[in-house]
């Protein structure tokens, strides 16, 4: 749980910096943070988790939890980390970075405890793990969806330049 913890923390921080580092490359900024918005700061932790999917697949891929353990730690990023931005922003009135980084780091933390605690686990009903399924792929299609057609909402707005999406890149 440590290395997954590290690993998707430190390629985490390297896709908030990737875009600008690949001269704006269309294909890296799929990925990677194109702006400063709350959605590219969800997005530069479901990526590396979903990379990471890679090596815990092949490990735990043929544990009957395995897709709902998955699930479960995108959905947390996908929650914790907007939830408890706007929650503090809400009462500072504007955004703390050491706060913000805290969060994404703490988000990522609660993710892995999930789904290792899953995988332990006694086996979950197949129909829960098939819909779990099901999920990933939900979420994988409207990460790249949304990336590309970001939402006119507040969560996909660059606080910088009041844009979305690769336009709204400082």
């Amino acid at each position: 749980m440590y290395l997954s913890i590290i690993i998707i923390s430190i390629l985490g921080t390297l896709f908030h910096f990737l875009y600008d580092i690949s001269n704006h490359n269309k294909i890296v900024g799929l990925f990677a943070a194109v702006n400063e918005s709350t959605w590219e700061h969800i997005k530069i932790a479901l990526t590396p988790t979903i990379i990471w999917s890679i090596y815990d697949g092949y490990i735990y891929g043929a544990n009957p939890n395995y897709f709902t353990a998955k699930l479960s730690s995108l959905v947390i990023l996908i929650v914790f980390i907007p939830t408890i931005f706007y929650l503090y922003k809400y009462f500072t009135d504007k955004p703390i970075i050491i706060v913000d980084i805290l969060i994404f780091y703490i988000a990522i933390i609660l993710s892995q405890i999930s789904f290792y605690s899953i995988i332990k686990l006694q086996q979950i009903e197949f129909t829960i793990n098939y819909l779990s399924c099901i999920g990933i792929f939900i979420i994988f299609g409207f990460y790249m969806v949304l990336t590309l057609l970001p939402i006119k909402s507040f969560i996909f707005k660059d606080p910088i330049t009041n844009k979305y999406g690769f336009k709204g890149h400082s």
